[in-house]
């Protein structure tokens, strides 16, 4: 039942001190007590991996660009996945979604992992062709004269740096009242107290604060997303589309995009139900968060389908050699066991699965449909963007004339790459998890003027009131 924000405040009056400290104590509780000791020598452990195999890609196997493929994929699935992930958050926030206040923290967190893939992405500018190489560009062409050959990659690493620097501000600027929390009321040593003080800023709670904190979250959290796209719409048209002869379509960037949103409520899920099994935050996690989730992953599948077709048929039905050459590389070629197991992971699996009312309305289905949806979205990137890499060497840049073989990834450098980056990704969500809860305390507190349960009938239900 819904009811006007001023009526539950009314009635809802008598909403205690002890029920606000309650919250605080349960949630910076479970922040400083959550043990990490050991999965974060792990992981520390393992990133170091990560550079190994770059150091190998490096100064031993060299620069040329078929050996760096498998780079230009993970920095592509970790764009697709960690780095839309924060959608989960910013999304149902602007739908004024009840649900997502015990969960949005999780989300945001993953916009402050953009920078390791900014990271990994930085070695990428020298790999890629200029266009004074001959390479194609849906921004220049040869007749233009005086303009830079470079101008793509500046445009590229500008708008990653952006997205990596709206992430952290984000992350900080939903954090801010929770800082003043931790800076007042937490337990912990003087060295974090004044981190917190510093972080917490001129944050003291007053009606303006509130006022200017929610409109800025509406504002970047807006700009995220408008540059999200226009990133995926950058890196698959020049690291990958670019790179073959003949391939041309119209809908691939946002395709790639709207795959990501895939990925990223994937990777949310899957990181929500870890930390609703091992995190101690089951009082605030539980079956409405993951239902809701269920059904928006079911639409993305169903939408992954939509794209994927409507690229296939005109490739398909134009018939032309060039065209077919590229749905023999991607699709039926040397990459065809790769795109099978892709169309199930994403498409058929979920479509068979979620379409039942039991698995969707559940914990363990959804998180099981989301890991194999990551399995499938890293394969799809391996399958584009290795493909591509194989012929960029190709003389003609209108047409390929063949389709290259299979590209195998290197144990030496391209498997321990991927190991050690994802590594690196956990490694990082970790230490800010030891650091803050992974629960806005402040929205759970203002949850409570929003909620209370109330006789209907033979029963009580919650009435739950709307911000505005």
């Amino acid at each position: 039942m819904d009811r006007n924000v001023s009526d539950v405040v009314a009635i809802d009056r008598n909403v205690s001190d002890v029920a606000f400290k309650n919250v605080n104590n349960t949630l910076v509780e479970a922040s400083n007590q959550t043990n990490l000791k050991w999965p974060l020598i792990i992981f520390a452990i393992l990133s170091l991996l990560g550079f190994v195999g770059f150091s190998i890609k490096v100064f031993v196997e060299g620069v040329g660009s078929q050996q760096w493929g498998y780079h230009a994929a993970l920095v592509a699935f970790l764009l697709s996945s960690i780095q839309s992930a924060p959608m989960v958050a910013i999304a149902p926030r602007v739908a004024k979604a009840h649900w997502r206040r015990s969960t949005s923290r999780i989300a945001e967190i993953f916009g402050l992992l953009g920078i390791v893939n900014l990271l990994l992405f930085i070695p990428l500018m020298w790999i890629l062709p200029s266009l004074a190489d001959g390479r194609r560009s849906l921004w220049f062409y040869d007749a233009l004269e005086g303009v830079s050959p470079y101008s793509p990659h500046i445009w590229a690493i500008l708008a990653i740096v952006v997205l990596a620097f709206l992430g952290v501000f984000y992350l900080w600027l939903s954090l801010l009242p929770d800082f003043a929390i931790l800076r007042d009321h937490s337990k912990v040593g003087t060295v974090r107290k004044k981190i917190f003080k510093f972080l917490s800023g001129r944050w003291w709670g007053s009606s303006s604060n509130w006022y200017m904190h929610k409109h800025r979250l509406g504002i970047v959290g807006a700009h995220y997303f408008m540059l999200l796209v226009f990133v995926h719409f950058l890196y698959s048209m020049d690291f990958c589309m670019s790179l073959v002869p003949g391939w041309i379509d119209a809908l691939f960037p946002i395709t790639h995009a709207a795959n990501a949103l895939q990925a990223g409520v994937a990777v949310f899920i899957v990181t929500m139900y870890i930390i609703y099994r091992f995190g101690g935050y089951r009082e605030y996690i539980g079956l409405d968060q993951f239902w809701a989730l269920s059904r928006l992953l079911f639409a993305l599948s169903l939408l992954w389908f939509w794209f994927w077709f409507s690229s296939f048929i005109i490739l398909w039905y134009g018939g032309k050699p060039s065209e077919r050459f590229v749905l023999e590389l991607l699709m039926a070629g040397p990459y065809i066991y790769v795109f099978i197991p892709v169309f199930i992971l994403n498409f058929a699996g979920p479509l068979l699965i979620m379409m039942w009312n039991a698995v969707r309305k559940s914990i363990l289905g959804p998180t099981i449909v989301s890991i194999g949806v990551l399995i499938g979205t890293m394969l799809d990137r391996v399958r584009l963007y290795v493909g591509a890499y194989s012929v960029s060497t190709e003389p003609d840049k209108y047409a390929l004339h063949s389709v290259p073989n299979t590209i195998w990834p290197q144990f030496s450098s391209d498997v321990l790459l991927w190991i050690g980056s994802i590594s690196a990704v956990i490694l990082l969500y970790l230490m800010v998890a030891k650091l803050i809860p992974l629960v806005n305390i402040a929205e759970q507190k203002e949850l409570l003027l929003y909620k209370l349960h109330k006789e209907f009938h033979r029963t009580k239900v919650m009435v739950l009131g709307k911000p505005e």
